[in-house]
C-alpha cells in the first residue's frame, strides 16, 4: 500500500481496539488489560504489533494499587516502551492519554502507542466481603512511570471540611440548579432526565460489553423501588454510574506511515483529528452550577481544530456519570438532548469502570465510525467533580490540516472568574442549590446546600432536620433565605 497524496505520514491513527467484560470475575486488572490488548492487536490484523509499542499509557486504576502498571503489561506483551504513562485519577484520562499519544505520534516521537485501562472492582469488593486474600501483583515503592502521578486532588478544603467529596453528593446539586434554570417542578424534571437516561439504556442494551443489557423505560428509571432506591435527590440508583464490574479496553495507535507499512487494512483506520484538554475551578470557586467554561472552551476548540461544527458530528459519546454531566456538556456545545448521545451506553448501564468508561467509549466509537466511513465522531470525557475535561474528534477520513491539539487553559481561566470562598461563614445566606442524601433503607439522612453569603462568597451548609429534608424534595429552594450556623448547620428561614 501507499499513503494517499497529501496525507502526513505522521498522522495518528487508531488501528486496533479491544474490549472485555468479565462476568465470571476472579482475575486481576493487569490480566484483563493484557487480554484487551490482545483483542486490539487481533482487530488490527497484524501479529506482533503490540510488542512494537514505544508508548504505553494506562488509565489509573481504583480496584488495585499499581505504581507503574505499564511495566508488567510490557513484560506480558513483549514490549520495551521508552515511555510509560500513568496519570492521576479522573474519568478524563482515557481521552487525555489518546490526546497525548496522538501528539507524540504526530511529532515523530512515537511510532506505536497503546492506551489501555481495566478494573476488577466487582472481584475486589466480593473478596473484601468474603475476607478472601487476593494474591495480586504488588510493585516496589521505588517504581514510577516516566510521566504521571497518583495524586488525587478533587475537592476544595471548604468542601472537605463539610464532608462533601463524593460524586453522588455533588452531581445532584448541579442537577437541581439546572432544574431551576429550566423552570421545572421536581416531577417535570424527573421525567426529562429519565427520558434522557432511557436513551442511554437503549444503546447499552445493544452493546455486548454492557453490564446491564436491559432496555429500561423512563418510568422504570424514575420510579423509586426497593431495587431502585433514591441515592441523592433527585437521582435514583438507575441514574447513578455503576462501577461494579470487571472490564478492560485497549486502543492501539500508530502513525499512518507505520500502519501503511504494516499492511493494516484501511478499513480499520480511524484518525484522531483533534484533541483538547482543560479544567474548571474547584466546585467552591465556580461562578455557578449551570455552566462549565472548560466544556465550552475546550470542547468548542476540539471541533474548531477538526474543522467541523457540532451539527456536522454524526456520532456522539457524551460523558454520562450522571444526567447533569450530559446536560452541562450538551448546553455548552449546542447539542440537542433529543440526539443519540452515546455509542456504548453510558456509565450507568454499559458500566462505569471508575476512570476507564471513556476507554470503552473510544473503542465503541471506532467501531461505529468504521461502519459509517467518512463520518465524524466526538467523544467527551469528564474527571473529578465536573472539573477535568478532555475531548477528541475522530473519523475514518483524514484531517485536511493534520492532527491538531490544544490545551486552552488560559482562555478557560479568563472565562471562569473564580468566586471567593467563605468556608467558616456564620450568618445569613441565599441557597444556590442543594441535594438530599439517602441511606440504603431509603431514609433521608443529610441535606447539603451550596449558598452565597451577602458579599457573594460561596459557603456550604448541612441539615439533618427531617422536616427540612422533606421540604428539600418538594420545593425549589434556589433563592431561599437561610442561616448558616456553627460547623455549617443550616436552617431555612
Amino acid at each position: 500500500m501507499t499513503l494517499p497524496a497529501g496525507l502526513d505520514p505522521h498522522s495518528p491513527v487508531i488501528v486496533g481496539v479491544g474490549q472485555l467484560l468479565d462476568r465470571d470475575g476472579g482475575r486481576e486488572p493487569i490480566d484483563l488489560i493484557v487480554e484487551a490488548i490482545a483483542a486490539a492487536e487481533a482487530d488490527a490484523g497484524v501479529s506482533g504489533l503490540a510488542a512494537r509499542a514505544d508508548v504505553i499509557g494506562v488509565v489509573p486504576m481504583v480496584s488495585w494499587r499499581y505504581l507503574d502498571p505499564a511495566v508488567p503489561i510490557s513484560e506480558r506483551i513483549g514490549a520495551s516502551p521508552t515511555e510509560r504513562w500513568y496519570p492521576s485519577m479522573g474519568g478524563n484520562t482515557p481521552q487525555q492519554l489518546v490526546n497525548k499519544a496522538a501528539v507524540a505520534i504526530s511529532a515523530g516521537e512515537s511510532r506505536v502507542a497503546i492506551v489501555c485501562g481495566g478494573e476488577a472492582f466487582k472481584t475486589r469488593m466480593a473478596a473484601r466481603k468474603s475476607g478472601e486474600h487476593l494474591d495480586w501483583l504488588k510493585q516496589p515503592d521505588d517504581v514510577a512511570p516516566t510521566w504521571g502521578d497518583t495524586q488525587l486532588d478533587m475537592v476544595h478544603p471548604a468542601e472537605l471540611a463539610r464532608g462533601i467529596l463524593m460524586p453522588t453528593q455533588v452531581y445532584p446539586m448541579f442537577e437541581n440548579a439546572l432544574r431551576h434554570r429550566a423552570g421545572r417542578s421536581a416531577a417535570e424534571h424527573s421525567e426529562v432526565i429519565s427520558q434522557l437516561w432511557a436513551g442511554f439504556s437503549a444503546v447499552a442494551a445493544t452493546n455486548p460489553y454492557s453490564v446491564d443489557r436491559v432496555a429500561r423505560s423512563a418510568e422504570e428509571i424514575a420510579t423509586v423501588t426497593a431495587t431502585n432506591r433514591m441515592i441523592g435527590f433527585p437521582y435514583t440508583k438507575h441514574m447513578v454510574s455503576n462501577p461494579d464490574l470487571d472490564s478492560s479496553s485497549a486502543v492501539i495507535l500508530c502513525s499512518a506511515e507505520v500502519a501503511d507499512a504494516a499492511g493494516i487494512s484501511r478499513d480499520n483506520w480511524v484518525f484522531v483529528r483533534s484533541g483538547t484538554d482543560g479544567a474548571d475551578p474547584y466546585m467552591s470557586e465556580r461562578q455557578d452550577f449551570t455552566s462549565s467554561a472548560a466544556m465550552r472552551v475546550a470542547g468548542s476548540a476540539a471541533l474548531d481544530l477538526a474543522g467541523v461544527t457540532v451539527d456536522e458530528v454524526a456520532h456522539l459519546d457524551v460523558y454520562s456519570c450522571f444526567p447533569s454531566a450530559v446536560e452541562l456538556a450538551c448546553a455548552e456545545l449546542g447539542i440537542g438532548l433529543d440526539r443519540q448521545l452515546t455509542v456504548y451506553g453510558g456509565l450507568c448501564f454499559a458500566g462505569g469502570p471508575w476512570n476507564n468508561p471513556v476507554g470503552h467509549a473510544i473503542a465503541a466509537m471506532c467501531g461505529v465510525l468504521r461502519g459509517d466511513p467518512g463520518s465524524v465522531g466526538l467523544v467527551t470525557a469528564n474527571g473529578g467533580l465536573v472539573q477535568k475535561h478532555a475531548f477528541g474528534v475522530y473519523s475514518t477520513k483524514p484531517p485536511v490540516n493534520g492532527f491538531r491539539y490544544a490545551h486552552p487553559q488560559f482562555a478557560i481561566d479568563a472565562a471562569a472568574e473564580k468566586r471567593q470562598v467563605a468556608a467558616d461563614h456564620q450568618g445569613p445566606a441565599t441557597v444556590e442549590t442543594w441535594t438530599v442524601m439517602h441511606e440504603r433503607d431509603g431514609s433521608r439522612v443529610l441535606g447539603i446546600v451550596a449558598a452565597l453569603t451577602p458579599d457573594g462568597s460561596r459557603t456550604w451548609g448541612l441539615s439533618h432536620d427531617q422536616d427540612t429534608l422533606a421540604t428539600m424534595e418538594i420545593d425549589d429552594l434556589v433563592g431561599a433565605r437561610a442561616t448558616v450556623g456553627v460547623e455549617g448547620q443550616l436552617v431555612l428561614d
